[in-house]
């Protein structure tokens, strides 16, 4: 039988002097813990890839130096009301010239890798849906200084292609409601790599194709705002695919040798509520269902018959050429894992059911993170069974977090160490059952700017004043860089 109380929890419920009368002989009774001496049970794979993740718009800032063309966020955020205080990526970070210090930052922390993406309008700063448009040398040549740094660090780049930033140029001609979006990325892949692939082994096409398209162009909360119609919205969501797959498609043409191409993708976490055979089966299902129009079609090369038949009429317009496209072959899947989506075994045509959300579920500072541990495992585990994908990377995963300076100033982030040591658990059962994930990026290095939830809402593990733009680790990052530096969960 546990002794489920605390010293302190002992002296409220018993009365101080009760309590401490009482602490001996608890000390008796209970055997004495020896600390662990070694991890191994928890160990990763040699090798494995620890690192960290960013996003251009939302660690630059210097949104008009050297060339940089405006982005539907630029518009959207100087929209009056579109965002948390009417706050702006203009400074965000200021990444853009603290990447220096911050890169010396990673290394101090034993970071392996580090997954950042490139802004398109640094690189082509007023693309046409005809043409990419004049290249910028100085756009191109702040990534060129990034990488070299990265590398001169010992830490390997992991370059994501497109993190929402659409220049608006492009969106002034119908962004990604024009088919023709889908080639104008290309175009921009093609060159981008052609410059970086010599020092950059390992690209992703777009990050969170779900997001953009749903929260952009469906309830209007992100940029460019829009609320289309379910038809519309379906075939925004065609057009992000074809982006990806000819999107790996210039990669293949054009990056060096030995260029690895996958994506980072939030497919929806399905996970059986019981770890029963039926319930199992039931988020297997899931899985495919549920990321029917994103993973599922990029992976099968086909739209699953129940999602076609579900939107009836709405069905996007699609050729089999398109298809082909779409599902062109990829090195590794990058997954960005969050909440868990459980899952339930039901009698229904579809055989599962999702299990809503208790009222009382456990959240992070932003309202959708709901804690499940257990996505870490079923997520990676459930994409391998189904498609068995050559490698797999969690591109993202991380914890918003209420972080608040104490007076000697530390942030004790006890919440976000918590909930990245029980991912990270969840993590480790799928490597150790043989599920090939090579790697893990922690969103996000720093705090930053979180899209329309503003400067409110921390994700790093480094704090940023946003005033000074001064850099403080916080307990989360003392965790990581024990896990790091043990390859295995501290």
């Amino acid at each position: 039988m546990s002794i489920p109380f605390s010293r302190r929890t002992l002296a409220r419920l018993l009365g101080a002097s009760a309590a401490a009368a009482s602490m001996p002989d608890l000390a008796r009774a209970l055997p004495l813990v020896t600390p662990p001496t070694t991890l191994s049970s928890r160990s990763f794979p040699a090798g494995f890839l620890w690192g960290s993740a960013t996003a251009a718009y939302q660690v630059e800032g210097a949104v008009k130096e050297d060339g940089r063309g405006p982005t539907i966020w630029d518009v959207f955020s100087h929209t009056p009301g579109k965002t948390a205080n009417g706050d702006t990526g203009d400074v965000a970070d200021d990444f853009f010239h603290r990447y220096r210090e911050d890169i010396a930052m990673m290394k101090e922390m034993g970071l392996k890798s580090f997954r950042f993406s490139v802004a398109w309008s640094r690189v082509f700063p007023n693309p046409t849906m005809s043409s990419p448009g004049t290249p910028n040398p100085k756009g191109l040549d702040f990534y060129n200084k990034l990488v070299d740094a990265l590398l001169e660090a010992g830490i390997a780049p992991y370059c994501t292609l497109y993190h929402w930033d659409l220049p608006q140029s492009l969106q002034n001609q119908g962004g990604w409601q024009n088919r023709a979006t889908a080639q104008a990325f290309a175009d921009y892949t093609a060159y981008t790599v052609k410059h970086l692939s010599d020092r950059v082994h390992n690209f992703m096409t777009l990050n969170e194709l779900s997001s953009f398209v749903d929260l952009g162009y469906g309830v209007g909360v992100h940029a460019p705002g829009l609320k289309l119609s379910r038809k519309d919205l379906v075939q925004v969501s065609h057009h992000a695919v074809l982006a990806h797959g000819l999107g790996v498609q210039a990669i293949r043409a054009n990056a060096r040798p030995g260029t690895l191409v996958g994506i980072a993708d939030n497919a929806e976490a399905c996970t059986p509520v019981v770890e029963t055979p039926e319930h199992i089966a039931a988020a297997q299902r899931a899985m495919r269902e549920q990321n029917a129009k994103y993973l599922t079609v990029i992976m099968e090369g086909r739209y699953t018959e129940r999602y076609l038949q579900h939107l009836g009429a709405d069905a996007p317009s699609f050729t089999d050429a398109d298809l082909k496209i779409i599902s062109s072959p990829l090195d590794f899947v990058g997954l960005n894992v969050y909440p868990a989506a459980y899952v339930r075994a039901d009698s229904s045509p579809q055989g599962y059911a999702m299990v809503p959300e208790p009222t009382t579920a456990p959240r992070m500072a932003s309202p959708w993170l709901y804690v499940g541990p257990e996505a870490l495992y079923w997520s990676p585990k459930l994409v391998h069974d189904i498609w068995h994908p050559k490698a797999i990377f969690i591109t993202e995963n991380g914890a918003s977090s209420d972080d608040k300076l104490t007076p000697d100033g530390t942030i004790l982030d006890t919440d976000r160490t918590m909930f990245l040591r029980n991912y990270l658990t969840q993590l480790h059962r799928a490597v150790s059952e043989g599920v090939p994930v090579k790697g893990y990026f922690c969103w996000s290095l720093l705090d930053n700017y979180e899209w329309a939830d503003g400067y409110g809402k921390r994700f790093g593990i480094v704090y940023v004043d946003f005033k000074t733009q001064k850099r403080t680790p916080k307990l989360s990052a003392q965790f990581y860089k024990a896990t790091i530096a043990a390859n295995a969960v501290a």
